[in-house]
């Protein structure tokens, strides 16, 4: 079996709060295949972005620590001196960050900003550089790119800005992208417009992609498997096909009752109580338990991912034990 693009074995993230370590990503693991996508979904404060930055190694280290394993094709780069991961981050895995109005550098031209990239990973000259930069830029759809290249930022709108961001993590050709949220800040044409330029780009290059939302919609659109966060715990991981199909951790059922539909003339939503657990407060057991409808005895124990089907699995014994007993 050809080895994973991105295997992440037991990632855990901690921040130093008030004294104490405490978990914002807890014993999360999976494997990404070349040109597999691969959506991260979940509501804020689930652990999505830190789970992106802890692969990127882009978190504090003064005050956050990473343990756990990310393997980018077979080779472990947690705890890789500083050098080594300047090396990798932009040439063999790169992000595309959530929000395209301020992630820019706003005192350097767009052009020059896709530039930069190839001359620190591929030595490029200058005029080389520049080249290659349009080129991206043309591939990414940035309409009159040569006329364009030398504008900066606050000459775009967020849209085109977010092509932008997309051509500076394409630049090197990655093996992996993470794409934090991409499409948040767009209205709808524009989003669909960013998915479509996503999709086509994986395809040509050959990409994994992890991909970040909590929009259901989009999970639809570009995934392959969905990967469902709760309190920094990976609760359901699935094919997009299994999870829509029938959803078993009670969060994930939450999460699609909460999406309004055409075809129902009830207006009202059906909205989760409560809130994500504080990272300073996480409870023992199933960390869903406070807010969930089904808790019964057993909840307060801690929950283990089980696989219930080939390729489903789900932290949560109620929906194990449905299953067990259906089967």
């Amino acid at each position: 079996m050809a080895e994973a693009a991105l295997r992440v074995e037991g990632l855990r993230t901690e921040f130093n709060l008030a004294g104490a370590w405490c978990p914002a990503v807890d014993d999360v693991s999976f494997a990404l295949a070349a040109q597999e996508t691969l959506a991260l979904v979940g509501e804020s404060g689930c652990g999505k972005s830190v789970t992106a930055l802890s692969i990127m190694a882009l978190l504090p280290p003064t005050s956050s620590r990473v343990t756990g394993r990310v393997r980018l094709a077979g080779e472990d780069i947690v705890g890789l001196p500083r050098r080594d991961l300047e090396r990798l981050r932009g040439d063999r895995v790169a992000m595309v960050f959530q929000e395209p109005m301020t992630s820019l550098n706003p005192v350097m031209t767009i052009g020059e900003q896709v530039a930069e990239s190839l001359r620190i990973h591929r030595g490029l000259s200058r005029k080389d550089a520049r080249r290659d930069a349009l080129a991206v830029l043309d591939e990414v759809k940035i309409p009159s790119a040569k006329t364009r290249f030398d504008d900066y930022p606050h000459h775009f709108s967020g849209g085109m800005r977010q092509r932008v961001m997309i051509a500076l993590a394409i630049a090197c050709h990655p093996a992996v992208l993470l794409a934090d949220e991409p499409t948040t800040a767009l209205d709808v044409t524009i989003q669909a417009q960013v998915l479509g330029l996503l999709a086509d780009l994986k395809a040509r290059h050959g990409m994994a992609m992890v991909f970040i939302t909590h929009n259901l919609g989009v999970v639809a659109q570009i995934a392959d498997r969905v990967a469902v966060m709760y309190a920094g715990q990976i609760v359901e991981q699935a094919s997009v096909g299994a999870v829509f199909a029938r959803p078993l951790h009670p969060y994930t059922r939450a999460l699609f009752a909460a999406i309004p539909r055409l075809d129902s003339s009830v207006e009202a939503l059906a909205a989760i109580p409560g809130r994500v657990p504080a990272l300073t407060a996480m409870p023992a057991g199933c960390r869903f338990q406070a807010r969930c409808s089904q808790a019964r005895d057993g909840c307060e124990q801690p929950q283990a991912l089980a696989e219930i089907a080939p390729g489903h699995q789900v932290r949560c014994h109620v929906a194990t034990g449905v299953m067990q007993g259906s089967g």
